[in-house]
């Protein structure tokens, strides 16, 4: 029976070698759902007499504008989605009826009935689980609560079993809706109004989940830390900023599909275009951006031939590119304005894995953007390969230090997630409240043993810099000072724009720098020359800064052989 559900014939679709409409990590769910559905799952299996129910209760409910019943409305990923949250089950010595996904997470582009697709699985939730269960939505305001709730209203009014006068269902008030059968209820919540705390949630629904940090999602899964069967569905687009509870969600979600976390219990469709459709500007002309972040283009013209005079819009103007790509593409993006260094998705298409042992043998310039005490560092450990600067790549390992009693506090002030940038070492915490230059002198010094490496130089900007340089020069490391000044940091800005353009710029998997891309602003003084300007940036771009002094020892090395010459001033 399962193999003949619409949830099973996506899936087979989905994984079709040839088939490059449907994303990588779609593909691999889907994989993974297939093996579940046909019994040979160590953890799992579908519940064939629960679908067979759910699909009579769908058939039930009536889609109010198609005026169809809902299981030959809804879109097929969507009855995949709510096919292997209610019907997979955990296998157990003492079966137990419990649900196997504990997280249902959904990434997909706009123009998909995402919340009203949320609608449905709230009715059936209060219909087909446990008496006196407890349900919530969380959205960012009070308005996109209830444009779930108003979705949930109109699906009742339309289907006359769920809204008959004489033996009503559902009554429908003005803060919650309750399911008289079972006795339940459901109660949207808004983030900017409602505490999350103390609320037994059975099943939660956090919607545009990229636009809230992790404190809805976290208070809501304390409350199910007694319950056997809960479930939480985290839902949302694209969002411009670096801080939100979706990062982290899809980054566990995909850590499943690779197999590099043990708990499996996790379904999610990341409808987010692969990699290599992010590179070249492939979203201008290739429709398989459109259809990978969009699964309901793929068959519906309509709403495909919309995205397309979307997406000409976005290619016609800057200011309307940064909605167009977060919403309908599900590609990070931030609009850089008229000042803006270089587009983050050229520089996304520079990075590659780490590889520590990489550096053996290499021969490396370091860029050090020293700060005040209280404020971020940057270490940039740089190589290049080829004889001309014309041809050559540049190669980049950035770090990043911060105060470690200021990681709560520039968290919230900057809006960046400085716990996951350490947890992903692209970030180091030292000292108190303020920064310890004694930790990152030795961090400097330790490069040859922890990396192989030889430091040819270090550059530096004075400011701050003069204690800690005495001390590296003491270990008979060449300093050498680059003025923070245009006329000295046009060329290697200029240069290194031109790599990452050209994808001759390569730098090791690292968030912060990305983000510290992101932030970047450029100022042109009276000469045309341009550089990098740290007050007009829109955040930390220390670690730019760091990859630009890198730049200039590099291109001084390779245009006039500098290294061979003894300490220097430029």
């Amino acid at each position: 029976m399962i193999e003949k559900s619409v949830a099973f014939m996506y899936c087979k679709w989905a994984v079709r070698p040839k088939n490059n409409k449907v994303p990588r990590y779609v593909k691999l769910q889907c994989a993974a759902w297939m093996k579940i559905a046909r019994g040979k799952d160590k953890e799992a299996y579908v519940d064939e007499d629960l679908y067979q129910k759910l699909i009579k209760v769908l058939h039930l409910i009536i889609h109010p504008d198609l005026m169809k019943p809902m299981d030959e409305a809804l879109e097929p990923y969507a009855m995949l989605m709510i096919t292997a949250a209610f019907c997979t089950k955990l296998k157990n010595k003492e079966n137990l009826n419990i649900r196997y996904y504990t997280t249902v997470l959904l990434k997909i582009a706009r123009k998909n009935f995402k919340t009203f697709n949320s609608g449905v699985i709230f009715i059936l939730l209060m219909l087909t689980d446990s008496r006196f269960s407890r349900f919530f939505s969380v959205a960012p305001d009070l308005k996109l609560s209830k444009e779930l709730q108003g979705a949930i209203k109109k699906i009742i009014k339309s289907s006359p079993v769920l809204c008959d006068e004489q033996e009503p269902v559902f009554q429908t008030l003005r803060s919650e809706i309750r399911c008289l059968l079972t006795e339940s209820e459901y109660v949207p919540l808004a983030y900017s109004e409602d505490r999350m705390d103390g609320k037994l949630a059975n099943a939660f629904l956090a919607d545009e989940a990229g636009a809230m940090d992790s404190y809805p999602v976290e208070a809501m899964r304390s409350s199910q830390i007694t319950l056997l069967n809960k479930l939480g569905i985290i839902i949302s687009t694209e969002y411009p900023n670096d801080n939100n509870v979706m990062i982290d969600e899809e980054d566990k979600a995909k850590k499943v599909l690779d197999g590099l976390r043990s708990s499996k219990r996790i379904f999610s469709l990341i409808y987010v275009p692969d990699d290599n459709l992010l590179q070249d500007d492939q979203w201008m002309t290739n429709d398989l951006v459109i259809y990978q972040s969009n699964p309901v283009a793929v068959t519906n013209k309509n709403i495909f031939n919309s995205i397309l005079e979307l997406r000409s819009d976005a290619i016609d103007y800057e200011n309307k590119r940064e909605n167009y790509l977060c919403k309908h593409n599900n590609i990070k993006y931030k609009s850089l304005g008229v000042e803006g260094y270089v587009d983050i998705i050229k520089v996304r298409a520079c990075k590659r894995k780490r590889d520590d042992g990489w550096w053996s043998g290499r021969r490396v310039w370091v860029g050090l953007d020293l700060s005040l005490s209280d404020d971020n560092v940057s270490v940039n450990m740089g190589t290049y390969e080829g004889e001309d600067i014309e041809n050559c790549d540049l190669y980049s390992k950035t770090f990043g230090f911060i105060p470690a009693d200021k990681i709560e506090l520039k968290s919230r002030r900057e809006d960046v997630d400085y716990k996951r940038l350490i947890r992903e070492g692209s970030c180091f915490a030292c000292g108190d409240e303020v920064i310890s230059y004694s930790f990152i002198e030795k961090f400097i010094l330790g490069l040859p043993d922890i990396y192989g490496v030889e430091i040819v130089q270090l550059g530096y900007d004075k400011w701050n810099a003069m204690s800690t340089i005495q001390k590296i020069e003491e270990h008979g490391i060449e300093c050498v000072e680059v003025k923070q000044h245009s006329s000295v940091l046009h060329s290697p800005t200029k240069l290194l724009k031109e790599k990452i353009l050209k994808k001759k710029y390569h730098y090791e998997e690292n968030l912060m720098l990305e983000i510290n891309f992101q932030n970047a602003r450029c100022t042109e003084d009276t000469n045309q020359n341009k550089y990098v300007n740290k007050k007009k940036s829109s955040g930390k771009v220390d670690q730019v800064v760091g990859n630009i002094i890198t730049t200039y020892l590099i291109e001084q090395e390779i245009l006039y052989e500098t290294s061979n010459f003894g300490a220097q001033v430029v």
